[in-house]
């Protein structure tokens, strides 16, 4: 009877240690390692489109008071608030977040769990139901309750792993031309926020030579009326210099309209706080003329341009991604390893540990390596076809700056002299419509001569400074420049 009820004990433990080993992983086993492809990336982008560079982002409060902002504040302000560099810069933040996710497939993962269970058991559900003369009989389906005690650490490192070694060279790639696409946007905002600040002082230019020949309308106007008062000339005289002056006032008024709208423009890129009132300073620096042949400036671009350089990176980048797809393709080796203690209460919890090397080799994925091969393909044929095209571009915008510079050199030497020269023409025939000898038809045209001839010499004058600058970004020498204008500050 004592023999039955030991043997009868020794059925009940032992099903109760195989209930437990089903229902719970055995001690020290690491969980099953699992090959996935690595997590989706964010490669390495373009520039942000020229129009993200008109916004920016609004700074401080106004302070109420007319500030004059020069040049060189305008474009120290648009480097620390315009919208393009801030893109850019977050750009790089999200693609050295892309290179640590990449990073992390080769570096050790190591997980900590803790964990205190108290259960009961059904033995039936297992197969162990006690039947009559069964090798169960008298054992209870029940079992139970119990507790399990576990403290372990997981360990799961990459030994060889072609696909993930690829794909973080990938995001270094990215990385770099992320850096650099920052640098690109860095010297374009330079380039945008000195283009509209000389567009503003060239609509200021603009508004004084429009008033001017208001004022001088005006005076014609009272002349006109003077003389015809006198009987010296007829009234559609008097007419024609109203219509004239008319003229005049509605470009004016226009002229003003413009440039406080090249103001806001200028105040938007550069981050203003919203309301702040600004002037202009119509000093501007002499950027330096440039000595360059075209071919020497062309080459000088390929070597500093950071958008070129980051095209070229992008390139690396995504013929790394193409390795790493077919690096997924070929077996990867990896250890899981685990230790810590395990009993029915924490007081005698047993240390126990576990280490599996595995080696996974695909055989067949349903064509999914062929599908992202081409996806590889097709990107690495764009971003080569896009840095030929920039490559062309740069050489057509140097080229472009070359021939805006000689170009609008010409027209600055004739347009002063066409602007004398209209002006002495204005001068004689107010005389000669004074002296009653000549109608204000010829005062009417040579007002719109000396309109014509102001126009062509502001286009000019700041056309020439917007040439220099346009050879300055063309070549990548941006920054260096502004660190000249700043005297190595920044």
């Amino acid at each position: 009877m004592n023999n039955r009820r030991c043997l009868r004990s020794a059925r009940s433990l032992l099903l109760l240690a195989a209930a437990f080993l089903v229902a719970i992983p055995a001690a020290g086993q690491a969980p099953p390692a699992t090959f996935s492809s690595p997590p989706p990336r964010t490669s390495g982008q373009p520039p942000s489109p020229a129009g993200t560079f008109l916004g920016g982002v609004p700074s401080g409060t106004s302070t109420g008071t007319t500030v004059t902002i020069t040049v060189v504040d305008a474009i120290l302000r648009a480097l620390d608030h315009n919208l393009g560099v801030l893109t850019a810069e977050q750009s790089l933040g999200r693609a050295q977040g892309a290179r640590w996710r990449a990073l992390s497939e080769l570096l050790p993962n190591i997980n900590g769990r803790v964990s205190e269970t108290r259960q009961e058991i059904n033995l039936a559900a297992f197969g162990f139901g006690a039947t009559v003369g069964g090798p169960f009989e008298g054992i209870p389906s029940i079992v139970g309750p119990f507790n399990v005690f576990d403290a372990r650490v997981y360990l799961s490192q990459s030994v060889l792993d072609f696909g993930a070694l690829n794909s973080k060279r990938a995001e270094e790639h990215n990385v770099a031309a992320a850096r650099l696409t920052y640098r690109s946007a860095r010297d374009f905002v330079i380039h945008v926020a000195g283009n509209l600040y000389i567009q503003a002082l060239a609509a200021s230019a603009r508004v004084d030579a429009a008033r001017t020949q208001q004022q001088t309308s005006q005076a014609l106007y009272n002349q006109a009326l003077d003389l015809k008062q006198g009987g010296v000339i007829a009234g559609i005289d008097v007419l024609r210099a109203e219509v004239q002056l008319n003229a005049q006032t509605q470009r004016a008024t226009i002229a003003v309209n413009e440039f406080e709208k090249a103001k806001l423009s200028l105040a938007r890129a550069i981050g203003l706080p919203l309301g702040q009132p600004f002037t202009l300073d119509a000093n501007l620096p002499d950027l330096p003329a440039s000595d360059m042949s075209l071919d020497s400036a062309v080459e000088l671009a390929y070597h500093t341009r950071p958008d070129y350089l980051a095209a070229l990176e992008r390139i690396r980048g995504a013929e790394a991604e193409r390795d790493s797809v077919k690096g997924s393709a070929l077996p990867s080796v990896h250890v899981n390893a685990d230790y810590g203690a395990i009993g029915l209460t924490p007081s005698d919890a047993q240390s126990t540990f576990a280490v599996m090397g595995a080696v996974n080799v695909p055989i067949f994925q349903g064509n999914r390596t062929k599908g992202r091969l081409l996806e590889a393909d097709a990107d690495l044929r764009d971003r080569r076809a896009e840095a030929d095209d920039l490559k062309a571009a740069i050489y057509y915008e140097v080229r472009g700056a070359y021939l805006d510079l000689e170009a609008t050199a010409q027209q600055l030497s004739v347009a002063g002299k066409a602007r004398d020269l209209a002006g002495q023409q204005l001068t004689q025939a107010r005389d000669r419509f004074a002296a009653g000898i000549a109608s204000n038809i010829e005062v009417v045209q040579a007002q719109d001569a000396v309109a014509v001839a102001s126009e062509q010499f502001i286009a000019a004058q700041y056309g020439y400074t917007l040439a220099k600058g346009a050879l300055v970004r063309g070549v990548g020498s941006s920054q260096e420049t502004l660190q000249q204008l700043l005297g190595g500050r920044r």
